[in-house]
């Protein structure tokens, strides 16, 4: 397997699962986001929607969700505990709390840097909407305030048991706070913030090699190899 990799919140929600699933092993292959390369041809012959991460397999099929990803990783693993559920009906309050976390903050969040702070990137790239941009950051801020009130004293989105909701959203309020949309410190989702961030688990950075995409057009097996590391630092 191959992992296009690059800086920005979706690829770091990806590393973080394949840290705490202690997933080793993967080939990692870094796209030059901020100069667009994921919007050229070399990527887009193997992701077409141009998105990043993308996870391709050895019989070069390309996933290129995060969710997609995650459960793929999260079903082929051969040990640890799974991070989407261990019964039909885990699994199914993982995916329903990963998309209420996706439509109800991510999508306003991310559309809301996009059409101010990160207008100048985004403008030739997407259809931009700079008037809407206030609004769809206080409906990111209206749906964090009502998850806040859905946790009740659960340790975890899902209850007592870590998942991909709770990596999704701390990628996001990670990325959040650094787009001038932060967490309002009275919130308790910190303490939750808090709890992902602590050194039990794995939620860290790694350190990968850039490899344009310029200098390889040769297929998964002729990319530069990095191995993804059990613990991180930090994430990107």
């Amino acid at each position: 397997m191959l992992l296009f990799d690059s800086i920005g919140p979706n690829p770091k929600v990806v590393r973080m699962f394949i840290a705490e699933r202690g997933i080793t092993g993967i080939e990692t292959q870094t796209v030059d986001l901020m100069g667009g390369e994921n919007r050229r041809e070399a990527y887009l012959a193997r992701n077409p929607s141009g998105t990043l991460p993308a996870l391709a397999l050895d019989d070069g099929t390309v996933l290129g969700e995060i969710t997609a990803i995650c459960e793929y990783l999260d079903e082929t693993s051969p040990s640890g505990d799974s991070l989407i559920g261990a019964t039909p009906q885990e699994r199914a309050v993982t995916r329903m709390w990963t998309r209420r976390i996706d439509l109800g903050i991510i999508e306003p969040m991310t559309a809301g840097f996009r059409y101010s702070q990160g207008l100048k990137m985004f403008q030739t790239r997407i259809r931009c909407i700079p008037h809407a941009a206030d609004d769809l950051k206080a409906i990111a801020q209206e749906k964090l305030a009502w998850l806040e009130t859905q946790l009740g004293g659960r340790q975890f989105i899902c209850g007592e048991r870590l998942s991909l909701a709770d990596l999704l959203l701390f990628a996001f309020l990670q990325f959040g706070a650094q787009v001038k949309q932060p967490l309002d410190p009275a919130q308790a989702l910190r303490t939750h913030e808090d709890r992902i961030r602590r050194p039990g688990f794995s939620c860290f950075h790694q350190h990968t090699r850039r490899v344009s995409f310029a200098q390889d057009h040769r297929g998964l097996q002729s990319s530069a190899a990095q191995r993804i590391r059990g613990r991180f630092d930090r994430v990107a």
